[in-house]
C-alpha cells in the first residue's frame, strides 16, 4: 500500500511541474531582484526558461527526497538561471596537472583521530568567498588552505588575495588552474598579499603584488596519499587541506543534506573543481566530510557541502589533496 502511494505521489508531482502556474513570472522577477540580475529581450526569456525548468528539476529531486530516496535536498540559488554548460565552462576551473616532485605526507600510526572534526570552530577558516564568473577555483582552495596553516603557525586568521594568485601565478587564472602551481608562485615570490590590499575582481588583470603588504608565506607543500584513511589523518593532524573533487550533476543545486553520488568518478581526469576540506562527521549514521566551496553562501548549507566519505573515494575527493607548508 505505501508503494501505491509513493507512486501517486510522484505522478500527481510530475502532472503538476508540467503544469505552468500564475506565479512564474512572479518568481522570476523575484529571483532576479534577490539576486541583482537584469536581463533584456531574448535573453531574458531564455533566463527564465531555464530557471524555470530549474524549478521543475528541484521540485521533483525534494519530493523523491521527501519519500526517502535521496539524503540531500536541492534548492535556488544565485546561479539557477544558468545551463550546465555554461556553468561548467566558467565556474569549474581546476587543471590538475602531473608533479612528481612533491613531498608526500607521512601519516603518524599511533595517532588517535576524533570522531568528528570541524577546523572553523578552532579559528582556521575565513568566511565563504565569491569566485564570481571566473574559473579561480583552485585559487580560493590554495588561499583556503593557506589561510588555515598561518592562523596554525601565527593564532591570526588573515584572509589572503585569490586576485593575487590570479594576476600573477604563472599559467594559473580565470580559465582555470591548479594549486601546486599556485604554491610555487607563493614560495618564489616570498609571499602572498593580503585580501583587503589586493581585493578580487573575477577577471584576469595584471600582477600588482606589493610585498609590503604579506599575508602570509609558504615555504613547501605536501601531497597525501590518495585514500580516505590518509586524508582524514592529514586533516586532523594538520589542518584545512586544498583538494580536487568531480562535479556532477545535482551539486549545482545543493542545497542540504550529505550528499552522495554514486555516478560521481574518482580518478584524477575527471576532476574539474577545487574546493577546502575542513571537517567530517557522521549524520544520520552515514560518514561525512565537510567542504567549503567558493560560490557564495547562498549555495549549499551557507557556503558549504556534506559529502561522502568512505564510499570508495566518491567523487575523487582525496585523489588529489595537499596541503601548504609555512
Amino acid at each position: 500500500m505505501k508503494f501505491l502511494v509513493a507512486l501517486t505521489l510522484l505522478a500527481l508531482g510530475s502532472q503538476c511541474l508540467a503544469r505552468p502556474t500564475n506565479d512564474d513570472d512572479h518568481h522570476w522577477e523575484r529571483f532576479k531582484e534577490l539576486h541583482g540580475k537584469n536581463y533584456q529581450g531574448l535573453e531574458d526569456q531564455v533566463r527564465k526558461a531555464i530557471f524555470e525548468e530549474k524549478l521543475k528539476k528541484i521540485a521533483q529531486h525534494n519530493l523523491e527526497y521527501d519519500l526517502g530516496m535521496h539524503s540531500y535536498y536541492l534548492g535556488i540559488n544565485k546561479y539557477s538561471d544558468w545551463s550546465s554548460q555554461e556553468f561548467t565552462k566558467h565556474m569549474n576551473g581546476l587543471i590538475v596537472s602531473e608533479d612528481h616532485t612533491m613531498d608526500l605526507y607521512e601519516p603518524s600510526g599511533d595517532m588517535e583521530l576524533p570522531s568528528s572534526l570541524d577546523w572553523r570552530s578552532k579559528g582556521y577558516v575565513t568566511g565563504v568567498k565569491d569566485q564570481g564568473d571566473c574559473g579561480s577555483c583552485w585559487a580560493f582552495s590554495t588561499t583556503g588552505a593557506l589561510e588555515g596553516q598561518h592562523y596554525r603557525k601565527s593564532g591570526k586568521l588573515v584572509s589572503l588575495s585569490e586576485q593575487n594568485l590570479v594576476d600573477c601565478s604563472t599559467k594559473n587564472g580565470c580559465g582555470g588552474g591548479v594549486m601546486i602551481k599556485a604554491y610555487k608562485y607563493i614560495i618564489k615570490n616570498g609571499g602572498i598579499d593580503t585580501e583587503e590590499s589586493y581585493p578580487y575582481k573575477a577577471e584576469d588583470d595584471y600582477c600588482h603584488y606589493n610585498k609590503s603588504n604579506i599575508g602570509a608565506t609558504c615555504k613547501g607543500y605536501k601531497k597525501i596519499n590518495e585514500d580516505e584513511e590518509s586524508l582524514k589523518q592529514a586533516l586532523a593532524a594538520e589542518g584545512p587541506i586544498s583538494i580536487g573533487i568531480d562535479v556532477w550533476d545535482n551539486f549545482i543545486d545543493y542545497k542540504g543534506g550529505l550528499y552522495n553520488n554514486p555516478n560521481c568518478h574518482n580518478d584524477r581526469g575527471s576532476l574539474n573543481h577545487a574546493v577546502l576540506l575542513v571537517g567530517y562527521g557522521q549524520e544520520n549514521g552515514m560518514d561525512y566530510w565537510l567542504v567549503k566551496n567558493s560560490w557564495t553562501e547562498s549555495w549549499g548549507e551557507k557556503g558549504y557541502i556534506k559529502m561522502s566519505r568512505n564510499k570508495n573515494n566518491q567523487c575523487g575527493i582525496a585523489t588529489y589533496a595537499t596541503y601548504p607548508i609555512v
